[in-house]
């Protein structure tokens, strides 16, 4: 049986991903603070909707923010792949509260379009671009991260999402201030709930998919089955298995049956090892070699088929 980890140091990357959360965090707080009161102030539900997506983003960050300092503590007796599915774990959380919150916009909506309020256009207006700003400097921030990091990803989705909003309450202001039409107040929360929706269902599909240790997207088990039955002196592969733990770790686990006499040394495991990394970016391998079939064997030593 052959294993192989590669380790790949993340620290760098781990700490700039840190204090980009932790920067969008701080900005994000100041925005909901504003939107909070400018919301109660000016009666517009769209910038108070909006606010619930600031509250949304300001709990995804901090979520991620812990998860990502937690990640890194070593494994132990207990949990030997360590901490680094809280990552995932954090992902769903941030699904969940956007769910939340997209639902109580839909409801504030329906409530207020039966009860139309006063809008005070103006206020809400400038508190909306400060939304703006905020979302698009944080975006900045977290742009790198997403992309090799599912729990960066669902905060950037987030800011993103909270970005078309802000954009959405700046548009309902200037028709507001120029036709009087209250009730496009409501719409806009409206929109900006439904806007989130999809996004959210493809995070808490991925979150679900890794916790449920699926193929890694981008990862196809058939062209893997193909590449290892093509190594030469093989002639056969079952229990094959590839998951990740969290977003760029991928493990697998694979049963090789190759014709006897088994190959000398590691040569045969270091090359297929070698092709599951340069192929496919699997680093974390556990290769057993047979000369059989597990169940095969089994029958001719008398064990009984395998259950």
């Amino acid at each position: 049986m052959g294993h192989d980890h590669a380790h790949h140091h993340h620290h760098a990357a781990d700490t700039a991903d840190a204090k980009a959360l932790t920067l969008t965090l701080g900005m994000v707080l100041v925005v909901l603070v504003a939107e909070v009161v400018g919301g109660v102030l000016s009666g517009s539900l769209a910038l108070l909707s909006d606010a619930a997506h600031m509250f949304t983003d300001a709990a995804a960050l901090a979520i991620a923010l812990t998860a990502l300092r937690v990640a890194k503590r070593p494994p132990d007796d207990k949990r030997s792949f360590g901490y680094h599915r809280l990552e995932i774990l954090a992902a769903l959380a941030n699904a969940v509260l956007l769910l939340v919150a997209a639902a109580y916009i839909l409801y504030e909506a329906w409530r207020r379009l039966q009860q139309p309020a006063q809008i005070e256009s103006s206020l809400m207006l400038w508190i909306a671009v400060l939304g703006l700003a905020v979302n698009l400097a944080s975006m900045r921030l977290l742009a790198h991260g997403h992309e090799h990091n599912l729990n960066l990803k669902g905060a950037y989705l987030e800011v993103w999402s909270d970005m078309i909003g802000s954009l959405g309450v700046i548009g309902g202001a200037v028709v507001i201030r120029f036709t009087g039409w209250t009730w496009v107040d409501s719409a806009v929360a409206v929109a900006i709930g439904v806007w989130v929706l999809p996004r959210t269902w493809q995070l808490l599909r991925a979150s679900l998919h890794v916790l449920l240790e699926g193929v890694p997207e981008g990862v196809d088990l058939a062209q893997v089955e193909q590449t290892l039955r093509g190594c030469d002196g093989v002639t056969g592969v079952h229990d094959l298995h590839v998951w990740s733990i969290a977003s760029g770790r991928m493990s697998l686990s694979v049963h090789v049956v190759v014709a006897p006499p088994l190959p000398p040394g590691d040569a045969l495991l270091t090359r297929l090892r070698t092709l599951l990394a340069e192929r496919f970016g699997i680093h974390h391998s556990t290769v057993q070699l047979e000369q059989a079939p597990c169940e095969q064997e089994r029958e001719e030593h008398g064990f009984g088929p395998a259950h």
